[in-house]
């Protein structure tokens, strides 16, 4: 037996056993008192509830959804409207951070101050704060449901929400839909027939050029040779006749409701200001005999920020960058705040009208593990994709 527990290998193993089988007897011991409890209490353990009719509506939902609907659709509503502000949270954060970082490096003293300051005020007040300034202060003073403000001509605000023009889909949509696909794998496959070009010969074809045309050309081609199947229904607003009848109409265009508007300019500023830094930190540490050497090459300053420094900086950004984005889908809980009807906020309901408290929490668990798993999971490709190969 002394002889076993010297082995490293052997030793490692009871190791990892022991503490697998402890574990495994914490988390039965919590889930058989918890069982215990609600039968003490009277209350039905199990997710049946799901299957039972809601009788609440949803504000926002991005699928058929009536109050007829059960709880289980409930909270695939609030699970969609949760991805779709982090999705676009992230989307707008990363492209303003990156944008900020740079700037925050710029010769330019005027630019470099502004982002500055921009990174230091909003860092440094709590992000529930922003939320209630956006919601609160900013969309409450907008015009009443009869009024309304208009930017470019298209988009008009009032305190309804954001009303813009809805894409409708016509019979032949899907052509367009495949002609994109086709056109993102013929890019694909230019960049890398454009690359091996540059390897062997030292020229770079017009990558960027021939991409932009296929983009654009293919989709547009097959646009109008399936009749045109896509158009706008664009909001329509009655300034005049009877009072209660004056305003956008329901039925036409798309209304993005304040709630959506507040959280996510609210996390999407945020989260833009660490990234930031992430992004100025990055570009920071990329050796500065690197950027002389593009110089010297006859580069532009944006040549060699896009082709020498971002590459390389990359590989310092993209880690922490992950836990950005790990706190802003995290952080878009705080919707309820605003009654922002995401899965936390429709999960509270659902969890009032039922009582299922251990179930409804288990579910929100489960869905920011999951995504947070596939976040670092998808973060984790890239990473490997721009580190450094050894030979």
């Amino acid at each position: 037996m002394a002889t076993l527990l010297n082995n490293p290998t052997i030793r490692g193993y009871a190791f990892q056993i022991a503490f697998v089988l402890v574990l495994g007897w914490f988390v039965w011991d919590i889930i058989d008192n918890t069982a215990r409890n609600l039968q003490k209490a009277n209350i039905a353990a199990g997710y049946g509830f799901l299957d039972r009719t809601a009788g609440f509506g949803i504000v926002q939902k991005l699928v058929p959804y009536t109050e007829a609907s059960s709880y289980g659709r409930a909270l695939y509503v609030g699970l969609l409207n949760t991805l779709l502000v982090a999705g676009l949270g992230i989307l707008f954060a990363s492209i303003l951070g990156f944008i900020v970082g740079v700037a925050r490096l710029s010769p330019n003293w005027l630019v470099s101050r502004v982002a500055t300051a921009y990174v230091e005020i909003l860092r440094n007040i709590p992000l529930l704060l922003q939320l209630f300034f956006w919601y609160f202060a900013v969309l409450r003073a907008v015009p009443g449901m009869r009024e309304k403000w208009t930017l470019f001509g298209v988009f008009h605000l009032n305190i309804g929400g954001l009303h813009i023009p809805k894409l409708v889909l016509g019979e032949g949509a899907w052509t367009v839909a495949a002609a994109v696909l086709i056109a993102v794998a013929i890019m694909v496959f230019l960049s890398r027939w454009g690359r091996a070009r540059q390897n062997r010969t030292g020229r770079r074809p017009p990558i960027g050029l021939l991409n932009t045309v296929v983009l654009f050309g293919l989709p547009l081609i097959a646009f109008f040779a399936a009749g045109r199947p896509l158009y706008f229904d664009v909001p329509v607003f009655n300034e005049t006749g009877p009072l209660l009848r004056r305003g956008f109409q329901p039925d036409a265009g798309m209304t993005i409701v304040p709630e959506f508007v507040g959280l996510l300019l609210a996390l999407s500023l945020y989260t833009a200001t660490y990234i930031a830094e992430v992004v100025r930190s990055g570009v920071q540490a990329v050796n500065r005999g690197q950027t002389e050497a593009a110089a010297s090459l006859g580069l532009l300053p944006r040549q060699i920020l896009r082709l020498v420094v971002l590459p390389q900086a990359l590989r310092i950004i993209i880690p922490p960058l992950t836990n950005q984005y790990l706190n802003l889908t995290k952080n878009s809980s705080l919707a309820v705040a605003v009654a922002y009807p995401d899965l936390v906020s429709v999960g509270g309901t659902v969890l009032n009208q039922t009582g299922q408290a251990v179930e409804v929490v288990s579910i929100w668990m489960l869905f920011y593990l999951g995504l947070s798993f596939l976040t670092s999971a998808v973060m984790g490709y890239f990473n490997k994709r721009v580190a450094l190969v050894e030979r």
